[in-house]
């Protein structure tokens, strides 16, 4: 029996010891938050240099207008609660993390939401589409995004522009060739290419109540449409020539229509050409022709390398 006690007594001498070095370790350890300073603020923003709304200079100023921005303030002064809930206000910002660490150093990370589209509709209304349809307000913001216009509001942009312009932005070719989407009043698609003068019709998206199926049917409807034109790209456009045509409709599975350029264009390019000497008019002629295959040799080329791995 007294045998027994005395285990149990240097055994709670150990526990009491092995808590008190681990108090006296991490108080050790500890710095006097009392009397540190913050010395440096680190911002890191994702994708900051891919067509991302966000600065650390922006960054720096709302946390500034908010009496937050931690430098030269007292550690123990500092609560990065508050700095993370005033950036989160921003329309521009997904999330936001702040934590001391015990050299003076605030260390702040955000993601932000990334602009997909820009929607400049007949109503007036210039606002930017996240790729989950969330709408950013307008913003000295510049890039090469795709431009949306025509008849759009704004359920119609947050339920059907975002997803098509999710799926063009899938692939690198389409992604650098589409400048611009055109609703019509019927709710029609047409895509404005970079390269070439003619309109292309998609024809209208699929319609559907639930979100999931709605983003998959676009994303089907947009790779069909887009594979079919790739194709005409390379084995039509290129044979000839990019400017050829003024609309190709994409609308039925079966079949491509194009309409040829306006023949009042056409005519006053070969009224123009025709008063120049003949010798001129052949070179002229010539020139042209190779100049427009060349041209789309170098685009087909071009595309080509952009989607290296696509299927014919």
């Amino acid at each position: 029996m007294h045998i027994k006690w005395k285990k149990i007594i240097i055994t709670a001498l150990d526990i009491v010891l092995a808590i008190y070095l681990i108090i006296a370790v991490t108080s050790w350890n500890k710095p006097d938050e009392s009397k540190l300073l913050c010395t440096q603020v680190n911002i890191n923003i994702s994708d900051s240099n891919n067509a991302g709304f966000l600065t650390a200079t922006e960054i720096k100023q709302i946390l500034k207008k908010a009496h937050l921005y931690p430098l030269n303030k007292k550690i123990s002064d500092i609560n990065p609660r508050k700095i993370e809930e005033a950036l989160k206000v921003g329309p521009f910002v997904n999330t936001a993390e702040c934590y001391k660490t015990k050299d003076g150093h605030i260390n702040i990370y955000i993601t932000q939401r990334m602009p997909i589209i820009r929607i400049k509709s007949n109503n007036g209304a210039d606002y930017y589409l996240d790729d989950n349809g969330g709408i950013l307000p307008n913003s000295k913001y510049t890039s090469d995004l795709i431009i949306a216009t025509g008849n759009i509001d704004n359920n119609f942009a947050r339920l059907y522009i975002a997803p098509l312009a999710k799926a063009i932005s899938a692939s690198p070719l389409w992604l650098n060739q589409i400048e611009q989407i055109n609703v019509l009043p019927d709710r029609g698609i047409e895509l404005v290419p970079r390269i070439g003068n003619q309109i292309i019709f998609m024809g209208y998206l699929p319609r559907n109540n639930g979100p999931w199926k709605r983003k998959h049917d676009i994303n089907i409807f947009v790779t069909k449409k887009l594979s079919r034109l790739e194709k005409f790209y390379r084995y039509g456009l290129s044979q000839a020539g990019w400017n050829k045509y003024s609309y190709i409709d994409l609308e039925f599975d079966n079949q491509i229509i194009c309409r040829k350029r306006d023949e009042k264009t056409e005519k006053a390019e070969e009224e123009a050409l025709l008063k120049q000497p003949k010798s001129e008019q052949a070179e002229e002629i010539q020139r042209t022709e190779e100049e427009e295959r060349e041209k789309a040799r170098k685009e087909v080329k071009h595309q080509e390398d952009a989607t290296a791995g696509l299927t014919e």
